[in-house]
């Protein structure tokens, strides 16, 4: 592990064989695990702790007080809100040892995990999606989704660049700052690229 291509702040611990891009953060008081891989360009706040072998992709945000448990994978232009937690067992009971048991979480390319929220194992939160600040997700989240409370349920659409989408009786929408145009058919919402 190259330290020259990355900062990492003397508080930092990174324990060896990690996998960190170029670029990429690491500030105060963050533990990152055996077996992670950070991609390029990465920001890891305060007091972050990345458990083995999670995966983040390229500049992925993870603001302060932030847990990722293994079992988390993200994908690139992430972005995990100020004390977001991950779990990744159903069950857990401290004096019953369920490593095995370790459930999968995906978060898809530029979705957004507001501050405080909580992601309950085993689901998979879509592209572009956006889990509003302490909303409790407890099962998948479709591409373009805004979800909100607890449990979350999804009230809208969002735009790639975070802006509530309006459709007309077309199915059409419009992102008033992206001028990014967008489509609604059977409650799946797609990018209209031209």
């Amino acid at each position: 592990m190259d330290q020259t291509d990355f900062f990492v702040h003397e508080t930092a611990i990174i324990d060896g064989e990690c996998t960190i891009g170029k670029g990429t953060k690491i500030w105060a008081f963050s533990h990152i695990m055996l077996n992670c891989i950070l991609g390029e360009r990465c920001n890891i706040g305060q007091n972050v702790v990345i458990s083995p072998k999670v995966v983040l992709g390229n500049n992925v945000k993870v603001q302060n007080n932030v847990s990722i448990y293994e079992g988390v994978t993200c994908d690139d232009d992430v972005f995990l809100g100020p004390s977001m937690v991950f779990t990744n067992l159903i069950n857990p009971r401290s004096a019953v040892s369920r490593k095995k048991e370790y459930m999968k979480t995906h978060v898809g390319k530029g979705a957004t995990i507001g501050a405080n929220a909580t992601i309950i194992c085993g689901n998979t939160i879509g592209r572009y999606a956006f889990i509003g600040a302490g909303a409790v997700v407890t099962k998948e989240v479709p591409d373009y989704a805004l979800v909100m409370g607890n449990p979350a349920r999804q009230i809208g659409w969002m735009s790639e660049y975070g802006h509530q989408l309006i459709f007309d009786e077309k199915g059409t929408a419009v992102c008033e700052e992206s001028g990014q145009k967008y489509q609604l058919i059977d409650n799946i919402v797609s990018r209209i690229l031209v």
